[in-house]
C-alpha cells in the first residue's frame, strides 16, 4: 500500500479539534495492537484508524449533500447525523486521498454501525474506536478486558453499550447495528459449537 502517512496525518489532523485528533491517535494505537494480536495487517489497521473520523467535524449539511450527490447510502439520512461521517469519510478517503484499498475503505465506512459479515479489519477498527485509551464511558473497561480474548465478544459488548445508551435516550437505533450485533452472536455461537 503506497501512501504518504505524514501528509495524511497533517491533512486529517488539520480538519478537527486537537482533542479529537488525540482520540484518532488512540484509535490508531489500539487498532495496531489489535491487528497484531488477531493477525490482521497492522499497516491497514493504522491507515483505516487514521482515516476513520476524517469527516467527523464537517458541517452536517455538507455531509448530507455528499451522500445525496454521490450515490452513497441514503438510508443514513433518516437516522442519527453522527452516522454520516463514516460513509462520507470512506468516500473522501477514496476520491480526495486516493485510498483504493476496499478493505480499508469498508473499515472506515462501518466503524460506527458495524455490518453483517464484518471483516477482521472492520472488527478491529470498530473495536479500537470503542476502547482507545482516552475513551471513558460505563462498561469500557469490561470491553477492554473482553478485547484481550475475543474480538467478537468485545464488539458485542460495545454494540450492547451503544444500543442501551440509545434506548435510554429514546433515540432510534440504526438497523445495521442490530444486524451486526446479531451476526456477531451467530459467529460466536458457531465457533463455540466447533470447539
Amino acid at each position: 500500500m503506497d501512501y504518504n502517512r505524514d501528509a495524511l496525518i497533517a491533512a486529517v489532523s488539520a480538519g478537527m479539534p486537537a482533542k479529537r485528533w488525540k482520540h484518532v491517535e488512540g484509535v490508531m494505537e489500539s487498532a495496531v495492537l489489535l491487528a497484531k494480536r488477531y493477525g490482521a495487517d497492522p499497516v491497514k489497521a493504522d491507515l483505516a484508524a487514521l482515516l476513520h473520523d476524517l469527516a467527523k467535524f464537517w458541517a452536517i449539511d455538507k455531509q448530507e449533500e455528499i451522500v445525496r450527490n454521490h450515490g452513497l447510502n441514503a438510508e443514513l439520512l433518516e437516522h442519527d447525523k453522527q452516522l454520516l461521517h463514516a460513509e462520507v469519510g470512506a468516500y473522501i478517503a477514496r476520491v480526495e486521498y486516493g485510498v483504493q484499498d476496499v478493505e480499508v475503505l469498508d473499515a472506515v465506512r462501518y466503524h460506527t454501525s458495524g455490518r453483517i459479515g464484518m471483516t477482521l479489519l472492520d472488527k478491529i477498527v470498530c473495536l479500537a474506536d470503542y476502547i482507545e485509551p482516552g475513551r471513558e464511558f460505563p462498561g469500557v473497561d469490561h470491553i477492554r478486558e473482553l478485547a484481550e480474548k475475543s474480538l467478537e465478544d468485545a464488539l458485542i459488548a460495545g454494540f450492547d453499550s451503544t444500543i442501551s445508551f440509545l434506548l435510554e435516550k429514546g433515540k432510534p437505533i440504526f438497523p445495521l447495528t442490530v444486524l451486526a450485533r446479531n451476526d456477531l452472536i451467530k459467529q460466536r455461537t458457531k465457533s463455540k459449537e466447533a470447539e
